[in-house]
């Protein structure tokens, strides 16, 4: 999309209109989302209940949500004399937008996302940190004693979870190898018993995946973990003060993170927009299809544990905090680091695999001296009308190198070493493998510089002259170990 509109408005507006898109394209969506979710939620706990649920506004009670939008809109916005009239104005604001911000990396789908980065995890864990500001500076800005309580302990609340949630999120960063979101629901695939697409099959990653479940309502300040908005004990906790648009502002960025950490938990542990099994019929239905059924699973969850669950003391909140999953989050750490090294030194061709990356090549096929004389001249050989597209994928560690080549003839099956010439600043290594058609393919990487593009030399048997060319990176992603 960026494309298209750079070839018609230019580079700069281009990009810019292209992501004004993107981002309207997820915040309005994500806005109707917590209507409707705010809907749903309502329903599951008259469903709990015995009772019918909103039912009377709009068809089947659905836009109940909206009216209930439209009244606090209408409403006035009263500012206490006493309070810091600056910050109390834009402490909901701050909230409602560090809460759209996460979704900014979200992968929906196979490169479906605002902005692709490497360290995504990263930043999902910055901008979830900063969701506390907007409640502090709301509790202090109230100049009310209870308003201010609250944003205490919703600040001690957060921090002590942030921490078992930090080494949660290194556990699976350890067995993806990379930050990247994108990435990390493709290393599911296949991941649990070798069919299902999710981390939450397997033995280590499972105590993870609760602990995270369990820390993404402590996170949200839901049930059982609402403390800061304990009613017999602060009135309405940090809000207490705000009403009309002010308050909503609260009120949406609430479900907004929830929604958020609904559909982390789906990201990180159960695949993501892939199918739940590895099955090719499956993956005609859309990914964002698979991603959405999953939050909602999720949601109902978080709506089921508050019909039913009793909110906890704050001694209590704060011993599972610290004295429970800290401990135990750290020795999954250990303990799956552990695993994975165990693993690699057994296998290291594993390693050398997770560690791959794939360059993009363009060659042409040299029939005599005077075609490679032209081609060494070509400055960009992939605008060459006779160039040949192909693939390498590279990868490595300490002890071996693994290559696999992939042209248009048929995927070739993993190389063999054959000879290797490397040292500090680079070097070649020559690889054999056998081609779709029976045929042996021999081809050489040569590594201009420690961090420059690869040179390419294929060798079809049968063949006089073989394909020089070049490879670069396709983009900026790449392996968790370059990055």
């Amino acid at each position: 999309m960026t494309e298209f509109f750079q070839s018609y408005m230019g580079y700069g507006w281009g990009w810019f209109t292209a992501n004004l898109i993107a981002i309207l394209g997820i915040a309005f969506p994500l806005m109707l989302a917590v209507a409707m979710l705010i809907y749903a939620e309502r329903k599951i706990w008259a469903a709990f209940a015995l009772r019918k649920g909103p039912n009377v506004v709009g068809p089947f009670g659905l836009l109940q949500s909206f009216a209930d939008g439209l009244k606090v809109f209408l409403q006035e916005t009263i500012i206490p004399s006493a309070s810091n009239r600056g910050l109390f104005l834009i402490a909901p604001i701050i909230t409602f937008t560090v809460a759209l911000m996460a979704w900014a990396v979200i992968p929906f789908g196979t490169q479906m996302m605002v902005s692709d980065i490497n360290v995504g995890l990263l930043y999902i864990l910055a901008i979830s940190s900063l969701g506390v500001y907007g409640i502090i500076i709301a509790g202090w800005a109230s100049n009310s004693k209870y308003p201010f309580f609250s944003a205490m302990r919703a600040a001690a609340q957060m921090i002590s979870y942030e921490v078992s949630f930090g080494f949660i999120i290194i556990c699976v960063v350890l067995y993806a190898g990379t930050f990247n979101i994108g990435d990390i629901v493709e290393a599911q695939r296949g991941h649990g018993f070798g069919i299902v697409n999710a981390y939450g099959f397997n033995l280590l990653l499972f105590p993870a995946a609760v602990m995270f479940l369990i820390s993404s309502m402590a996170e949200t300040a839901r049930t059982p973990f609402d403390l800061t908005e304990a009613e017999s004990e602060l009135v309405a906790g940090y809000q207490t003060e705000y009403s009309s648009m002010a308050f909503a502002l609260y009120w949406l960025g609430e479900y907004a993170n929830v929604i958020l950490m609904c559909a982390l938990n789906a990201l990180l542990f159960w695949g993501g927009y892939l199918p739940p099994v590895d099955w090719a019929p499956l993956y005609y239905v859309p990914g964002i299809v698979w991603l959405f059924a999953k939050i909602f699973l999720f949601f109902f969850i978080f709506s089921w544990v508050k019909a039913t669950v009793p909110r906890y003391r704050y001694d209590q909140l704060m011993r599972l905090g610290w004295k429970i999953f800290l401990p135990l989050s750290l020795f999954l750490v250990f303990a799956i680091s552990g695993w994975l090294m165990l693993k690699w030194e057994r296998s290291p061709e594993s390693l050398a695999e997770r560690n791959a990356v794939a360059y993009n090549c363009w060659a042409n096929e040299m029939q005599s001296e005077g075609d490679l004389v032209a081609f060494m001249k070509i400055d960009n050989p992939q605008a060459s009308s006779d160039a040949d597209r192909f693939e390498v994928r590279f990868g490595w560690n300490d002890k071996i190198s693994y290559s696999t080549f992939n042209s248009g003839d048929g995927h070739i099956a993993v190389g063999r070493l054959i000879n290797s010439d490397l040292h500090e600043f680079g070097g070649s290594q020559d690889f054999e493998g056998e081609g779709a058609n029976g045929d042996m393919v021999r081809w050489r990487l040569v590594e201009f510089d420690v961090e420059g593009p690869l040179g390419v030399a294929v060798t079809y048997s049968g063949s006089k002259f073989p394909k020089l060319g070049e490879c670069v990176l396709p983009s900026s992603r790449n392996s968790g170990a370059l990055s």
